[in-house]
């Protein structure tokens, strides 16, 4: 039934989802992580703990109620085995609590800390421990103790006994004599069939008096307990009525890390191969935080609502490349910020839809692939996370979809706006213009082991930006005039488990962008190999290598003065004639189900596709918090 509500909700593997039981939402401590993208260019990417929704836990006081209520309703619903015109309370005899709880003697109730003068029904009924308990030396111990020899009637105690020759209370007295009722009532002719442990196989004359001296004995501790069961029904019921919610829970994350770099001599301006710029951070110790209540009012839909803050922003303007960002930025300048605001419902049984006005874009309604995917416990670095096509557009606010078309096949579709509350220029903002992106994701599973992702991406970019914030995603000159710009992309990215302790698997993806008003087109390509090696060294653990290339101009046909490759040498037509290499290596120690630690280094050598650069090497230490 949560199919597609778990599709939208998070980006898991689509052979996770390949078949209709195994997608029902569970409350696993492993469970399936959301990914807060890019939501604008000032809220840069976090990760939530993904919101699986599941009804709250029920309380202590509704266990307490159903496991008495059971015993009240056995007690109303018995039949009067002995009456007596002076003791009319007889009728009111108590059976042992549910065959499943296979030691019935149960503390009593603890009452409730009410003054004696308080209207409460509670002060009016007496703690059953206050009671004398019931001694081995005791008429009623031996009495009942015959009973149980002749009868069978307590199945509660491994050996059929009240566990030797130790007291007991008198409640749990109250619930072997009530077991022995029924039991005798079932033995008698006419009212049932003798247990086969019966060594009478009928009931005499003297037992039965036993039993109505013993009945008459206890009646007012089995009337005590169901007036203690009303009370704790109206507790309950008042508890539950101002509760803050019943379908609302909330999942947490922070984020503590220390990052930096060494010291990099960049050629800004790629005409003669000399430096004119260098480049550095310093080590830095930076949070986030972010919080997400996930609230469902039918139980098959699921309203997401995210906060987040945090001070780690991009190095790009300090290093002179974007290409040593990293995947958990955060930049909110410590202030609170709403990064998730969105509704999904099944529409029927296979299709999920979501809207919202934040964190709808296809990073998060597409299905993941990558095992290495996730801010805050996959790869550290930003072109680590997925293919750089599925964040053209930097979208925020929209409509999506997701429609599992059999147990191997889905369709995910996606319409984003960046600016969609905007209502001023249309070529700024708003749900349809400024730069917004449409695009869908078929998910194939052809087998157990293998997920196969194949994108396809249409946005509308008013300045030449295609939003990706890696590698080139800027299609123009920075001399020339701002240009609206189309683009189709295309990609596609495989995971392959070739045992559960090693995953194998790429992406690839090519883009074509042509000018409203110029003539020519700007084409641009990236790929990525990484393997996975889940519980390395310990069961829980992750750790990650990963060799690509950044998205990179191959061709630029623009008229002369608009093309970025040689934008320093009069922005003649051509591609990049260098290439930038990222190579990646993390490895994530769970040290428990909440806190995981990830040291990572990543190098790029050739940055902004130029060879007169420095390499770049990006180390980092990240700790993860969940709660």
């Amino acid at each position: 039934m949560s199919l597609l509500m778990a599709s939208v909700l998070a980006t898991a593997p689509v052979s996770a989802l390949n078949i209709m039981e195994q997608l029902v939402i569970e409350p696993d401590n492993q469970v399936q992580e959301s990914i807060q993208e890019n939501l604008s260019e000032v809220v840069p990417p976090v990760e939530i703990t993904p919101p699986e929704f599941v009804q709250p836990d029920i309380s202590t006081s509704t266990v307490a109620k159903t496991k008495y209520e059971n015993i009240l309703k056995k007690s109303r619903e018995k039949i009067q085995f002995i009456s007596s015109s002076n003791s009319p309370e007889s009728k009111n005899t108590q059976p042992l609590p549910d065959e499943t709880d296979k030691n019935y003697s149960h503390p009593p109730i603890p009452p409730y800390p009410h003054p004696a003068d308080s209207d409460d029904p509670m002060s009016q009924v007496n703690s059953v421990s206050q009671l004398e308990d019931v001694q081995p030396s005791d008429w009623a111990f031996g009495a009942l103790q015959s009973l149980v020899e002749r009868y069978g009637c307590i199945a509660g105690y491994a050996d059929g006994t009240y566990l030797g020759n130790r007291s007991i209370t008198r409640y749990e007295f109250a619930a072997g004599l009530n077991a022995c009722l029924e039991k005798i009532n079932e033995a008698m002719p006419g009212l049932g069939y003798a247990y086969a442990n019966n060594k009478l196989n009928t009931v005499n004359d003297e037992d039965l008096i036993l039993l109505q001296r013993l009945q008459g004995e206890f009646k007012a501790e089995l009337r005590q307990l169901q007036q203690r069961v009303e009370v704790l029904e109206n507790r309950t019921s008042e508890l539950q009525a101002n509760q803050f919610s019943t379908t609302t829970r909330l999942f947490g994350q922070a984020v503590f890390s220390v990052q930096g770099s060494n010291t990099t001599d960049a050629d800004l301006f790629p005409r003669d191969g000399i430096p004119e710029r260098q480049g550095k951070t310093n080590l830095t110790f930076t949070s986030s935080a972010q919080l997400t209540l996930a609230t469902s009012f039918t139980g098959r839909d699921l309203l997401l609502t995210g906060l987040s803050a945090g001070n780690l922003g991009s190095n790009a303007s300090l290093l002179s490349t974007n290409m040593g960002r990293l995947g958990f930025e955060s930049n909110t300048d410590n202030n609170l910020v709403v990064s998730d605001l969105s509704y999904r419902f099944l529409a029927s049984d296979n299709l999920g839809i979501v809207v919202g006005t934040a964190g709808v874009n296809p990073i998060n309604t597409f299905r993941g692939i990558s095992p290495l995917e996730g801010s805050s416990d996959g790869a550290i670095s930003l072109f680590g996370q997925r293919n750089p096509i599925l964040g053209i557009g930097n979208g925020t606010g929209g409509i999506g979809f997701d429609w599992q078309i059999s147990d191997r096949i889905s369709l995910q579709g996606v319409y984003s706006a960046e600016i969609p509350s905007f209502p001023g220029d249309i070529n700024q903002g708003g749900l349809f213009g400024g730069r917004f992106t449409a695009g869908t994701q078929l998910s194939l599973a052809p087998s157990n082991n293998i997920d196969i992702g194949i994108h396809y991406l249409y946005s509308h970019s008013p300045d030449g930006l295609l939003g990706t914030g890696i590698g080139d995603s800027q299609l123009i000159s920075p001399f020339a005039d701002a240009t609206a710009f189309n683009t189709h992309a295309v990609g596609a990215t495989v995971a392959w488990r070739i045992n559960p302790n090693l995953q194998v698997g790429g992406w690839g993806g090519f883009t074509s962008s042509k000018p409203s008003n110029l003539s020519g087109s700007v084409e641009t390509t990236n790929w990525m190999v990484f393997a996975a090696f889940p519980n390395l060294l310990r069961r829980g653990n992750l750790g990650g290598v990963l060799v690509g290339q950044p998205p990179k101009i191959t061709s630029s046909t623009l008229p002369e003065g608009f093309n970025l490759p040689n934008f320093s040498d009069g922005g003649t037509a051509g591609g990049r004639t260098d290439t930038s290499i990222h190579v990646e290596l993390f490895y994530r120690a769970q040290l428990s189900d909440n806190i995981a630690l990830t040291p990572g280094l990543f190098v790029i050598f050739n940055p902004d596709h130029n060879a007169a650069n420095d390499a770049l090497v990006i180390g980092v230490l990240r700790a993860t918090f969940r709660f």
